[in-house]
């Protein structure tokens, strides 16, 4: 089975040339483990499907935040979404051009638009008419023009999970379609703020084209209207949400969601903005764990590992599906990563972390050779929304992450401590009686 550059040879699990067993033994489990080709794979093959549009590709930071994979994008001519104080530093640190930065987010404080004023990013992305109004307000005060982009809610269902959906009329996202035109006839008073754009992102990931071209032609047909009224738009966002692949799962390839909707973009004449995480990251990287107790309860097996709801909080939060697989396989290689594998001994189990909670579990009912302690497993497609939402619950310090380009191997984040937990909290003076 080939997941990228993630592949058994000779029946042990490698990343690129270098042995799971390897990495997990440098590096301790659990393990983030990224694919240096598989990363900068997967946006090419974005850049070459969305071409014609020659677009402004601003990786999303929410689904990997790495500061070392941050510059890897950035030396390949990534630009950065972001969506709060925080990633704005990251983005800066990992040497992003600030006129490549998109500032997204429903609640932006006035920290953090005053520190994207100063930093000078191409485009703020506002989600109501009271923030238009703040930024105005915050611009004005620094002595500043600001760049925005309006986001818009076009009712279209993304048909993924509730928690993901992001465009439709119940979701807090963006502005009503109907008072747009009141948005920029605002705009048009406030000389601090020029708002030129419009931006959409319908949800998460996206599995259906008709969702994505449904969403666009919502963006073209306002745009055509604005500029009937005499607003100059120059710039559509077409935020994120592409697919990845998770396990056998079919949905549409890549190329499909542009055809759906370059021509009509080209015929625009905009620039054209894509704010792509999961569809970069996801299928590259992995994460290892060790299982430490196997143990049966009833008629369930339940397979204990060091890896976490704290690592890997996507089954838990939305149902999931990521493959696994034990690192050294021997004749049971996977030829897919459908749940359902061709060997008689498999046995149904859930595989479960340490977390004091139910919720707390990578797969459940997964059919699985017999496990024993101390056996290594994969779990794929963790390259985005994995770290990125990582936790220190239950004082867990968080895992290490680990870059593979061929043969080498480079620590890019060290395991946290005990010390790590309370740093925070130390040398503070007492409360007094």
């Amino acid at each position: 089975m080939t997941t990228g550059c993630f592949e058994y040879q000779d029946g042990a699990l490698h990343c690129e040339q270098v042995p799971a067993e390897e990495l997990a033994a440098g590096h301790g489990t659990p393990l983030y483990v990224y694919s240096r080709q598989a990363l900068l794979s997967n946006l090419e093959a974005l850049r070459s499907a969305f071409a014609p549009l020659d677009p402004r590709i601003c990786f999303s930071l929410k689904s990997c935040q790495n500061l070392h994979l941050l510059r890897l994008l950035a030396g390949h001519g990534c630009g950065f979404d972001v969506v709060s104080g925080g990633e704005l530093q990251r983005a800066l640190e990992a040497g992003a051009d600030p006129r490549q930065i998109v500032f997204a987010g429903v609640g932006k404080t006035d920290h953090e638009i005053r520190a994207a004023l100063a930093a000078g990013v191409g485009l703020l992305n506002v989600e109501s008419l009271s923030e238009l109004e703040v930024l105005a307000g915050l611009a004005r005060e620094t002595g500043t023009q600001a760049h925005a982009a309006l986001r818009i809610n076009p009712d279209v269902d993304a048909h993924t999970h509730a928690y993901t959906t992001t465009g439709t009329r119940e979701n807090k996202f963006g502005v009503d379609m109907h008072h747009v035109r009141q948005v920029f006839a605002r705009a048009a008073e406030l000389p601090a703020v020029c708002l030129r754009g419009l931006h959409v992102h319908i949800g998460s990931p996206i599995t259906q084209v008709a969702s994505f071209r449904d969403a666009i032609a919502q963006v073209l047909a306002i745009r055509d209207t604005l500029q009937r009224d005499g607003f100059t738009i120059d710039t559509l966002d077409l935020g994120g949400g592409l697919p990845a692949q998770y396990g056998d799962h079919p949905h549409p390839p890549l190329q499909e969601f542009a055809d759906a909707v370059c021509g009509p973009l080209r015929e625009a004449g905009v620039e054209t903005v894509l704010e792509p995480g999961r569809v970069i990251a996801a299928t590259a990287g992995l994460l290892l764990t060790r299982v430490l107790h196997v143990k049966r309860n009833g008629s369930r097996v339940f397979v204990v590992t060091d890896a976490s709801m704290n690592e890997l909080l996507r089954p838990a939060l939305y149902q999931a599906y990521h493959f696994i697989w034990p690192v050294r396989a021997g004749k049971r290689v996977p030829q897919s990563q459908s749940a359902d594998q061709p060997w008689p001994d498999l046995v149904p189990t859930d595989v479960v972390g340490p977390i004091c909670e139910t919720t707390d579990f990578l797969a459940r009912g997964r059919p699985l050779p017999p496990l024993e302690r101390g056996d290594l497993l994969a779990v794929f497609a963790t390259g985005a929304y994995s770290m990125t939402m990582a936790s220190q619950y239950n004082s867990r310090p968080r895992a290490a992450e680990v870059l593979v380009a061929g043969r080498r191997q480079q620590r890019i984040r060290r395991r946290e401590t005990y010390d790590d937990l309370v740093a925070a909290e130390r040398d503070l003076p007492e409360m007094e009686p």
